[in-house]
């Protein structure tokens, strides 16, 4: 499960005895550091990056999860839930080439700019019918739960992907219909495409009329996509 879940023995080092706390920083947004001295109103702290001593507001501090929590798969269970934490931990997978994270009902991706072996056909079948907890965050899981839940409760089921430009949502779009096709399409003829490759290759031809460069995607969907997909009674893809 390289590049979905993290190695056990990767873990952080013991949590220090000195109470650990999250700082802001300009150009982080966060840095850990551990408190010195609390007069009540201000604490004064040493930084974990360069053990420079600062006075900083309480308030302006948040609460730093043990290690334990590090690079955790939902982030639902952090027993501090503040921005620092959230941060930290989606920074720490992503560095870690862990691009999903979930976050209660939310599957949280960050677009890794890069090709990432996470969506063959093995790693498909290895999510069929496979609960949350049982493997590693991914778009994967989210399609499948769809798809049991429209199976097992015999109603519509539909998916959000959402984010700003760049964020990955028109490719996270494509794996979930490369998943339904891949589970649940007719298989094809001799000489035919696919029904998988057949409903990918629709996306250039939306692309061709309604992309357009941003300053973070050369190539931007400027448009919302709706799109529905027709399941037969045996939970087949209709052609």
């Amino acid at each position: 499960m390289e590049y979905l879940r993290a190695a056990a023995d990767k873990q952080a080092e013991q949590f220090s005895d000195k109470k650990q706390v999250w700082i802001l920083n300009k150009e982080t947004g966060f840095e850990a550091a551990s408190v010195l001295n609390d007069d009540g109103e201000f604490l004064k702290v040493q930084k974990a990056s360069n053990n420079e001593e600062v006075k900083v507001r309480k308030e302006d501090t948040q609460q730093m999860n043990p290690p334990k929590f590090e690079k955790l798969e939902d982030m639902a269970n952090l027993t501090y839930l503040n921005e620092a934490s959230v941060l930290h931990n989606l920074r720490q997978r992503y560095y870690s080439s862990m691009i999903y994270t979930y976050s209660g009902i939310f599957c949280v991706a960050i677009n890794p700019y890069a090709r990432l072996p996470i969506y063959t056909k093995e790693v498909i079948n290895s999510y069929r019918g496979k609960r949350r907890t049982e493997m590693p965050p991914h778009i994967f899981t989210v399609a499948d739960e769809a798809y049991q839940r429209m199976i097992q409760q015999r109603e519509n089921q539909s998916i959000l992907i959402t984010g700003e430009s760049g964020a990955g949502k028109t490719e996270n779009t494509k794996k979930v219909i490369q998943y339904f096709a891949s589970i649940c399409g007719v298989e094809a003829k001799c000489g035919d495409h696919g029904l998988d490759d057949q409903l990918v290759r629709c996306n250039p031809v939306l692309e061709a009329f309604g992309n357009a460069k941003t300053i973070k995607n050369d190539n931007s969907s400027r448009f919302g996509k709706f799109i529905r997909i027709h399941f037969g009674a045996q939970g087949k893809i209709r052609r």
